[in-house]
């Protein structure tokens, strides 16, 4: 079925949404129109005397977060990476939760924050993405794509106010300038772009420790492939709320690389040598 903007009079699949069908945007508090408005269980209605209560507290406690996603621009694309691991209060949640997500063919988006609305939030910006090129029948561009998830996260703002945050990473190859680059995002929308890496979730501060101590522009593929991987090393190894490879399970960290030629992904036999050749290092 072929489509155009005079079917829809938008090539905006959330401004459809909000104009057809409100009622399925809103656990993400954007209702018609676009407005956002606080539910009544929002600590700016608690003022004291509606605190939440053991009940709520205890949901909290038991809900998915997702932890320490990164990416990297290399001399020839970006590389965009996250662990495993979701944790609930304070244990482990799930070992195999997944925390890239390709976008198009030259970008991917990660998420980090609490899992249920983050996934949600992808799988919707895939969506959107996807209907946006439809119905225009040209592909968005790079700064397009972060302008519209920018948009989608300031619409979660009144659950982040309850504590459900999301924060992602977006990551694409810009045909154009033929670079990688990097967006990063606060929880209010604010959008900020990376020139060279960035890091985020429970474990992104000592992941970025480690890009910001080996980083360098100009490193080739598999060097940046091992930076990514010893970051998330270091992360794991300091964050009990991050993953880090087990080779038990046979489970490792979600790596997506993307250049001119489109994104794929890092099989997990390439992962694991990464982390094999890392521990002979560690111990030598």
């Amino acid at each position: 079925m072929v489509f155009s903007r005079s079917d829809h009079r938008t090539s905006d699949f959330l401004e459809l949404l909000q104009r057809e069908r409100p009622e399925l945007l809103s656990r993400f508090g954007t209702g018609a129109g676009g407005t956002t408005s606080l539910p009544d269980s929002s600590p700016a209605n608690w003022k004291g005397q509606h605190l939440p209560t053991s009940s709520v507290m205890d949901l909290y406690d038991n809900l998915l977060e997702g932890t320490t996603i990164l990416a990297a621009v290399y001399n020839e694309g970006v590389i965009v990476a996250g662990d495993r691991q979701a944790t609930a209060g304070f244990q482990v949640g799930e070992r195999r939760i997944r925390k890239v997500y390709e976008v198009d063919t030259y970008s991917a988006i990660a998420i980090a924050g609490v899992a249920g609305p983050a996934m949600e939030m992808a799988k919707l910006f895939q969506v959107q993405v996807e209907f946006y090129e439809k119905i225009e029948g040209s592909p968005l561009s790079l700064e397009g794509k972060a302008n519209s998830l920018s948009n989608m996260v300031k619409s979660n703002l009144p659950m982040a106010m309850q504590g459900l945050v999301v924060v992602p990473i977006f990551a694409g190859y810009d045909l154009k300038r033929k670079q990688g680059k990097i967006f990063k995002y606060d929880a209010i929308g604010g959008q900020y772009e990376e020139s060279e890496y960035y890091a985020t979730g429970s474990g992104g501060k000592d992941a970025q420790a480690t890009l910001k101590k080996l980083y360098s522009a100009d490193m080739p593929r598999d060097s940046a492939l091992k930076l990514v991987a010893e970051a998330l090393w270091d992360a794991a190894d300091e964050d009990v709320a991050t993953g880090g490879p087990d080779f038990i399970r046979e489970i490792f960290p979600t790596i997506k690389i993307i250049d001119s030629t489109g994104i794929s992904d890092i099989p997990d036999s390439e992962v694991k040598a990464l982390y094999t050749e890392l521990l002979d290092r560690l111990r030598s």
